[in-house]
């Protein structure tokens, strides 16, 4: 079988909660501390898919094999036409085109609902992986921010990226 994105359900809840635990318990590419349950991870979902956003998973011969969500990138009304990426693949399934596939139906769903900017916050400058994903389509270094987190016994640095959507800042949102 081919490799499938499409949109989550409640269902993805265990799965996508499983593949966060082991980057919240193992990684930096979360800042987060505490692995959240599958009815926390449920709840972010749904605040996801409520506030319009879009939320994908990804499967491969019948199988989870990664997820992709974007939400807003700040609280601010003035930033409600840029969004936050987050891309996650299961550990052993990198380098197989899932990211991109990830990647690329998250651009086109963020699109397609009028949304203007794409923020990618990288947890530290050594995920070339994550960032060579980015530059692939289209995202550019806006800059890193030094220190800004402590995990793992150590202080870390987050690169920040960005990528123009759809029409981008040549005009208003039509909801102006």
């Amino acid at each position: 079988m081919p490799l499938i994105v499409r949109d989550a359900t409640p269902a993805d809840v265990p799965a996508i909660a499983a593949l966060y635990a082991d980057e919240v318990r193992d990684h930096v590419n979360t800042y987060e501390y505490d692995v959240p349950d599958d009815a926390e991870m449920a709840r972010r979902m749904r605040g996801v898919l409520d506030g319009g956003y879009p939320y994908l998973v990804a499967e491969l011969d019948g199988e989870f094999v990664g997820y992709a969500y974007a939400s807003s990138y700040r609280a601010r009304a003035g930033y409600r036409k840029t969004v936050e990426n987050s891309v996650y693949v299961v550990p052993g399934r990198q380098g197989q085109g899932i990211g991109a596939a990830l990647m690329q139906a998250l651009i086109d769903a963020c699109e397609a609902r009028g949304y203007r900017q794409m923020i990618a916050v990288i947890g530290e400058p050594t995920n070339t992986a994550s960032i060579r994903l980015h530059e692939k389509f289209g995202f550019t270094l806006v800059g890193i921010f030094r220190g800004i987190a402590w995990k793992h016994d150590r202080w870390l640095d987050t690169v920040q990226m960005q990528r123009t959507l759809g029409a981008g800042t040549s005009a208003p949102p039509q909801d102006e």
